[in-house]
């Protein structure tokens, strides 16, 4: 069997990360053949093919659709947020396209797949699965909607747009997909139940299959090599409780990091015993060292998978204050390594993180519950957490499980 799975990138970001590690799932079982094809590779691994494009022309197309959306953003601050897929690049003739028997759409914007691209490809006729990594296939244009439910009807009135109203941009990209989506058959996975829920309930995929698979993670690298072990690897000395953040970019509203500051400044107010005891790990694009009641040490962008793991296991807990998330890789590469999280109480997240047994779940948005979680998990419990979020990890999404029921899913489409 020979599979294609499309993402934007082979390497960069939860989404391609996520994509890869699929697919490396999916090439351990004997008869299949499963190709990476990205816009842009960022990757060593020989399963991941680049689409023949220029760096330049890139370039263009991701200027473009970010100077149209420009003209209507409500501030740079959602820029991101918003993708219309005005343009990308035919990949319908593309050999491993034409060879594949499964068409495996992952997460393909900012330049990759343009609608009509992805309509190029449902016209193919061939099973196309498209495994969603946040909500943008079945929205008007925004990648997380917040507290909006207007994707259940038919968008417009978009709070990402300076002048929201009926038919906006949002209601004419909606339509767009609406026209492309219709009477095609897309089989849709999702990593999270939550983000299964929410797309069965929008109006674009309410009548498509939905269905839910886990991203797989390589246990027998991600797993615990003592703490003292992961902080000599990368150089730190220190005999504190360590709390682990982590994000693409630190300064995201949606992964919460202002929540995670009120929380520690709390806990610092209400627990001054700790001031001494607490020093703060934070991994990610950081603009300016932030202001915090304990020590700090920034470790920025981590590319090696050596010091990946060591960050986690140098960890006593990974805190992901997250305001909307799918099923970040970050909570299961942490569980791996055996190292408890604490979380919201929200998408997907609810799902990875067991109250007070691998973990800490904290009302939704409150700093208090937060600091609370984090004061629990570092002095009120014992080694049993750490095993119980090994053990997560290894039941839930072991290589051999997530591919098993991808390959069930594929065989049913062909036959």
């Amino acid at each position: 069997m020979k599979i294609v799975l499309l993402s934007t990138f082979g390497k960069q970001g939860g989404a391609a990360v996520a994509c890869q590690r699929i697919s490396e799932s999916l090439n351990k079982n004997n008869g299949i053949e499963a190709k990476l094809l990205v816009l842009h590779k960022n990757s060593e691994n020989n399963s991941v093919v680049k689409v023949k494009s220029n760096k330049y022309s890139n370039f263009i197309r991701f200027a473009f659709e970010r100077l149209v959306f420009w003209k209507h953003e409500r501030s740079k601050s959602v820029r991101f947020a918003f993708s219309l897929s005005n343009t990308g690049l035919d990949i319908s003739e593309n050999q491993l396209i034409k060879e594949a028997d499964i068409i495996n759409i992952h997460w393909i914007n900012q330049g990759y797949l343009s609608l009509k691209n992805i309509e190029q490809l449902l016209n193919l006729n061939k099973p196309i699965v498209w495994t969603l990594h946040d909500m943008w296939a079945f929205t008007g244009g925004c990648h997380y909607a917040g507290d909006c439910l207007n994707f259940q009807k038919t968008c417009g009135n978009c709070h990402f747009l300076k002048n929201p109203k009926e038919s906006d941009l949002s209601k004419k990209t909606y339509h767009k997909k609406l026209k492309i989506f219709k009477n095609k058959k897309i089989t849709v996975v999702t990593c999270s139940k939550w983000l299964g829920d929410v797309a069965k309930s929008s109006s674009l995929f309410k009548d498509f299959r939905v269905e839910s698979i886990k991203n797989p993670i390589n246990t027998e690298i991600f797993k615990p090599i003592g703490k003292q072990k992961a902080l000599q690897n990368l150089n730190i000395v220190s005999n504190k409780k360590t709390i682990l953040f982590g994000a693409m970019n630190v300064g995201d509203k949606r992964k919460g990091f202002e929540y995670l500051k009120k929380a520690l400044f709390q806990l610092s107010e209400n627990k001054p015993d700790t001031k001494n005891e607490i020093e703060i790990l934070i991994f990610g694009k950081q603009k300016e060292e932030i202001e915090l009641p304990f020590p700090q040490k920034n470790l920025s962008f981590i590319k090696n998978i050596n010091d990946i793991i060591s960050v986690y296991n140098a960890a006593d807990v990974l805190v992901i204050p997250s305001l909307e998330d799918n099923l970040p890789n970050t909570i299961s590469e942490s569980h791996a390594c055996g190292t408890p999280v604490v979380g919201y109480n929200t998408g997907g997240i609810k799902e990875m993180i067991e109250h007070k047994k691998n973990g800490y779940l904290a009302k939704y948005k409150s700093t208090e519950d937060l600091a609370e979680g984090i004061y629990w998990v570092l002095f009120q419990t014992d080694n049993s957490i750490k095993k119980h979020a090994r053990q997560k990890a290894i039941i839930n999404y072991s290589e051999e499980t997530i591919s098993k029921t991808y390959l069930k899913l594929y065989d049913e489409l062909i036959n």
